[in-house]
């Protein structure tokens, strides 16, 4: 009678427990890795969500840069990190939609190691030339394209990355070919387009606007299915002759799975609500990116449709990973 009064006192506070911690959350600072080189995208939201966060959960978020093998490396940090909220991962689009396609082995299953949280912001990217480019609007560039296969010249930040993957979706979907020309980082790449050597890319806007606003490469189309408000003028990927064409980058914070679903709750209103402080809007409103705050479910069923979606490309595309 006494082990079983025992065991009942010890079921009954593991209940009560469970509610508390989740209650009393977080008890200690919180680890946000973002698995790139510090200045990039991934560190710059990951700090600025960070900030916001940790005014509300009166607990510091300390971003961790943890970059390698496209993402993986860190990624995999927070894969094998205790489920308890307190380790985060600030993921690409491409760590969990593509890698699995680009890299013969993944030191994690891309479907069962982590529950997502937020995706907190996306970008559509946008078909960019060198602005001395004879072809002035896509339609005319797929024409030429078509009747001289492989002589235009594209750059990317290298193989795999997201200009890449844009760029395999873009030549798909126009039926043309263009060279590939894959660079170490998106800078040098953007540079060549600048000084002439290549003719054009497929790229992120926070990348290339700087530089269509002061004339130095021109935006065909935007891979989306309305147009930029920062680029008004410029015309969707459809709206320029080549339908079924849109694609986008994102960035969302993903926890190690068997993390308590009442924490995943709490850590997505804060995202939330961190997006849509005015600090984050004036900050990124000249970027190109749109803030989000989706939930739990939604960023799970975006996650599991760029999935399907990029593992076509890739594989129709032959590309793996350097």
């Amino acid at each position: 009678m006494a082990l079983l009064l025992r065991v009942g006192i010890a079921i009954a506070a593991m209940l009560v427990a469970a509610p508390v911690s989740a209650q009393t959350f977080p008890d200690r600072p919180i680890r946000l890795v973002a698995p790139f080189p510090a200045g990039g995208l991934a560190d710059v939201l990951a700090r600025a969500v960070g900030d916001e966060m940790s005014k509300s959960l009166g607990q510091p978020v300390i971003v961790e840069n943890r970059p390698g093998a496209g993402g993986n490396t860190g990624a995999d940090a927070v894969a094998k990190a205790a489920p308890d909220g307190t380790t985060l991962l600030m993921s690409s689009a491409g760590i969990l939609t593509a890698n699995p396609f680009l890299y013969p082995k993944m030191p994690f299953d891309v479907e069962t190691a982590f529950v997502p949280v937020s995706n907190v912001a996306d970008m559509s990217m946008l078909v960019v030339t060198r602005a001395n480019l004879e072809q002035k609007s896509l339609r005319d560039l797929v024409t030429f394209a078509h009747a001289h296969p492989g002589q235009l010249t594209f750059g990317s930040a290298g193989i795999g990355t997201t200009g890449h993957l844009g760029l395999a979706m873009f030549m798909h979907a126009a039926g043309i070919k263009l060279t590939h020309v894959p660079y170490r980082g998106a800078a040098p790449a953007v540079n060549d387009l600048i000084a002439g050597q290549i003719d054009g890319v497929v790229d992120n806007p926070p990348t290339v606007l700087p530089h269509i606003a002061s004339g130095r490469l021109r935006a065909l189309a935007v891979a989306a299915r309305e147009r930029l408000p920062l680029l008004p003028d410029v015309p969707t990927a459809a709206e320029a002759g080549v339908a079924h064409y849109e694609a986008s980058s994102w960035f969302g914070i993903m926890a190690p799975a068997g993390t308590p679903a009442p924490i995943v709750e709490r850590l997505h209103k804060e995202i939330a609500a961190a997006v849509r402080t005015s600090t984050m809007q004036q900050r990124f409103a000249s970027s190109g990116a749109r803030l989000l705050g989706d939930t739990p479910a939604e960023f799970a069923a975006r996650i599991k449709t760029e999935r399907a979606m990029w593992g076509e490309v890739i594989r129709a595309a032959g590309i793996k990973a350097e």
